[in-house]
């Protein structure tokens, strides 16, 4: 399996995609360029299959009708953030005026608890990580020795709290409950900034020191 990481728009949002060796790939988060992360897929003869959001942060779906559209594939989200896609005040979109209001479709598909999935080839664990938001979910690849944290764990950092559903020691039980019970081999695929592993983190993340 093969990982691409894509940062979009101004928060540079990682979007990710997920491939296997005949093209068939996941999309992660998709923020907004939609463009741009259509010619990636293009250039690399890529054929997705879904999409997958770690939550539903207007920063994580900005590009994801567009996506949809384009591909006709379905998408995949928490059911406690169902609503965030459509409505603005839930999404972010709404409280920042340099912001576009973003209100597109539901998604196609609700993820309600802890389970393996499996989507066309691709067979992955759903592990719930809330805390940076109520629905905030981990996608735990075995196969692979990867997870897509969205933004519950970062390279040196967590995710911030100080939104609304943001809970801060629920975040931190997340982790240490949820990530840092895998492999210390995983690499960690966060929603800003570069990858990093579970071992890295546990060895050298401040924010995690003491708990």
């Amino acid at each position: 399996m093969e990982w691409y990481q894509l940062p979009l728009g101004p928060l540079q949002t990682n979007c990710y995609i997920l491939s296997k060796e005949n093209g068939k790939c996941l999309i992660f988060d998709p923020g907004e360029e939609s463009e741009k992360l259509s010619n990636i897929i293009q250039q690399k003869s890529l054929q997705p299959v879904a999409i997958i959001l770690t939550h539903a942060h207007f920063d994580h779906i900005g590009a994801v009708d567009d996506i949809r559209e384009e591909y006709e594939i379905p998408v995949y989200i928490h059911e406690k953030e169902a609503d965030w896609l459509i409505d603005p005040a839930l999404n972010g979109s709404g409280r920042y005026e340099m912001i576009e209001n973003i209100s597109g479709k539901p998604a196609d598909f609700f993820i309600r608890n802890e389970q393996e999935m499996t989507i066309g080839e691709f067979t992955f664990q759903i592990y719930e990580t809330p805390g940076h938001s109520p629905g905030s979910i981990s996608i735990y690849f075995k196969e692979g020795d990867l997870v897509v944290a969205g933004d519950a764990l970062f390279n040196g950092s967590i995710g911030r709290t100080d939104l609304p559903g943001g809970n801060h020691d629920l975040l931190l039980n997340s982790i240490h409950q949820k990530l840092l019970t895998l492999p210390e081999e995983t690499t960690v695929l966060s929603g800003h900034g570069p990858a990093t592993t579970i071992g890295q983190e546990m060895d050298s993340n401040p924010f995690l020191n003491g708990f």
